[in-house]
């Protein structure tokens, strides 16, 4: 019960989490000047040692390798050895491009006093959370059930940092801490953090594995519950009703969804499946002509102030992953596959639907970088692009107006500057410029007396130019582990913008990534495995793994007409239901039935800024079932839909991805 929790330990433990608030989240992070260097540096690179991590596949894991930290990877070694001693387990789950991950590995992670302490008295953990998204689920609810419960609010971010009981209980938890105590005004530094943890443990272990158990229930209630009634049911009206629910999220100024007047300074993210449902529902034929104005409006007005913000590498081609103002004008400069394969589709689909040059020539730029920056030699889709670069968030991708002169002729520069802003005051970090439209491309013609292709010609080669030139720059990094759920997605991107632009090289580099998927994270029983890296595959795959590779090969079928990849789409959907579905409820476990225990299975159905595995499976199963004549299937993409009947009643702009899916099946069962 809530009445045994928190114990006096958390309630002192809660106070240090007060003044945190950086981290790579949902949230803007709080810009703040870096402290000073650690007081003790980390080992010259000849005396690095070399920990367990050593041994990962992970471009994040590795880059942890060389820490003086004894760093584990998740596994039963790690949690053995901290019941062996009786010690608490310290869990730092990052990502690649997370910058705030980076900057806690530079202030906290190589510094040999903070490293010898946690080595002493923790056994540590470090996990890859887009290798990991089940072990990163269960503790980022963890976390923000603990931050409720504390009274320090529900967020959650990146780097996260969580105690554990020997038995992988949570009891403590929050996002980046800096090194020391002063190092970031009143925050709480994290040695004097790992004190406190270490002296509670010593006083009143039996109190917090009390508070632990509390919380993993809590947990488990929040995570394992179904989302509706064994008989609910959807109704047509949930289709009305999701369209006017992101009417009235939308930002009739700036598009996108979810602004609000009292928060002002909440970060925009692309939000990819309501564009998918906006799309299927002009598609559909089926609206009024009100209906239809509205739905356009909050499509192209979104899709329109994207592209001209700095979100968009307009030098470059490609989407950051969110921009941190309401006005897509900065970014959080990391580049995410996941986000530029559904993009890919969204721009593409939006074309054919209006007929849009500019909209046309973001999806093509879109896929000349990812084909150009994300591409390995094999045809697969690597990860990421990292948000910084020597230590400097943004700093690959920001100017200086007198850079940009440099290279430029007068008449470039003068062309540049009006189109991009550069003849307005800097946009970021006060001296520098993040490119961006001014205008939209209509409005830029007309003042410049040009048309909007004659102006795309003559910014062309202007373009080229700042992109050869930002080349010669120290690149960030790339993480170039492969994931079958990302590359599914940009699999479909390829393909839907194939087919859409009628462009065969998308096509094909469609078919490429797919037979490498297909070939290399295929089993020999016909199971996925989730990630590729240094040569190999590893990793027990997901319900999105499984979802989103049918899904483009889906895509590649109706690219090509090719039987073999229907058959493909159709395998793995049946390997699908023999190990994820839930025959109780409907729908579908995010983890297989026979994968490694953990506190809570999880279903996860919301769609966010990627959508819910559940969502795209219902989708996949009306297509196989309606086009290899499979009631069965169209059966079983019923269940699943009404398994999120709860959420399409309550909060349908939660789940519009599975809109998407029940459009798609009133359709096919239609009279």
């Amino acid at each position: 019960m809530l009445s045994t929790m928190p114990s006096r330990f958390l309630r002192t433990l809660a106070l240090t989490l007060l003044a945190q608030t950086l981290g790579c989240s949902n949230a803007p992070p709080v810009e703040s000047a870096e402290p000073p260097a650690p007081a003790k540096a980390a080992a010259s690179s000849k005396e690095k040692p070399t920990n367990r991590l050593a041994k990962e596949t992970s471009p994040y894991l590795l880059l942890h390798a060389h820490n003086p930290v004894d760093w584990y990877p998740w596994g039963e070694e790690a949690f053995a050895k901290a019941k062996d001693e009786g010690k608490v387990v310290f869990l730092s789950v990052g990502y690649s491009s997370c910058h705030w991950c980076h900057v806690m590995e530079r202030e906290s992670f190589v510094d040999e006093e903070i490293a010898a302490y946690m080595n002493e008295h923790f056994v540590c953990i470090k996990v890859d959370r887009e290798e990991r998204p089940d072990v990163d689920s269960i503790y980022m609810t963890s976390v923000q059930i603990y931050l409720r419960l504390t009274g320090n609010g529900g967020g959650g971010g990146w780097p996260m940092s969580v105690f554990l009981t020997p038995e992988a209980k949570p009891f403590f938890g929050g996002t980046y801490f800096p090194a020391r105590d002063g190092d970031r005004g009143d925050a709480t530094g994290f040695l004097t953090l790992l004190k406190r943890v270490r002296q509670f443990w010593g006083e009143g272990r039996e109190a917090i594995e009390k508070d632990a158990e509390t919380i993993t229930n809590l947990v488990k209630q929040e995570m394992d519950r179904p989302r509706t009634s064994a008989d609910a049911t959807v109704e047509p009206t949930v289709l009305d009703q999701t369209l006017l629910s992101l009417s009235e999220q939308y930002d009739s100024e700036y598009g996108g969804f979810g602004y609000s007047a009292a928060n002002p300074n909440r970060p925009k993210f692309p939000e990819p499946p309501n564009l998918d449902f906006l799309i299927h529902r002009l598609q559909s034929g089926k609206l009024s002509e009100a209906e239809t104005e509205t739905a356009t409006k909050l499509l192209v007005g979104t899709l329109e102030r994207m592209a001209m913000g700095g979100i968009r590498d307009h030098l470059g081609g490609g989407f950051h992953r969110y921009s941190v103002d309401r006005f897509w004008r900065i970014p959080h400069f990391e580049k995410m596959l996941y986000d530029n394969g559904q993009l890919a589709s969204v721009y593409a689909e939006t074309f054919a639907l209006t007929g849009r040059e500019d909209f046309k020539r973001v999806a093509d730029q879109l896929l000349a970088f990812v084909l150009r920056e994300m591409t390995d030699e094999r045809g697969a889709f690597v990860s990421a692009l990292d948000a910084e670069s020597e230590d400097e968030e943004g700093k690959f991708y920001r100017w200086e107006k007198s850079e940009v002169e440099k290279l430029l002729a007068p008449d470039e520069f003068k062309l540049l500057a009006q189109v991009y802003g550069l003849n307005a005051e800097p946009n970021f970090d006060e001296e520098y410029y993040a490119p961006q439209l001014s205008k939209t491309p209509a409005e830029l013609a007309e003042q410049t007396g040009l048309s909007a292709d004659e102006l795309e010609q003559k910014l062309v080669p202007i373009r080229e130019k700042l992109l050869a030139a930002r080349n010669e720059r120290e690149r960030p990094l790339t993480d170039t582990k492969i994931l079958t759920s990302w590359n599914g997605l940009m699999i479909r991107g390829f393909a839907d913008a194939g087919r859409l632009l009628q462009n065969e090289a998308y096509i094909n580099a469609a078919s490429r990534a797919a037979d490498f998927m297909l070939a290399e994270l295929r089993t020999e029983d016909g199971r996925l495995q989730r990630t590729y890296g240094q040569g190999k595959s590893a990793l027990n795959a997901y319900l999105d793994d499984y979802a989103f590779l049918a899904d483009g090969l889906i895509a590649l079928h109706r690219a090509t007409g090719d039987e073999k990849w229907l058959k493909a789409a159709e395998d793995l959907t049946a390997k699908q239901m023999e190990l994820f579905w839930d025959e109780k409820n409907g729908g579908f476990y995010f983890t297989s039935g026979d994968h490694e225990t953990l506190l809570a299975r999880g279903r996860d159905p919301i769609d966010g800024v990627e959508p819910s595995g559940n969502s795209v499976s219902a989708s996949n199963l009306v297509y196989l079932g309606k086009t290899l004549d499979k009631p069965e299937h169209l059966e079983r993409a019923k269940r699943t839909i009404d398994a999120a009947a709860a959420l399409l009643q309550q909060a349908p702009s939660a789940v519009p991805r599975m809109c998407v899916a029940y459009q798609a099946w009133l359709a096919a069962t239609a009279p």
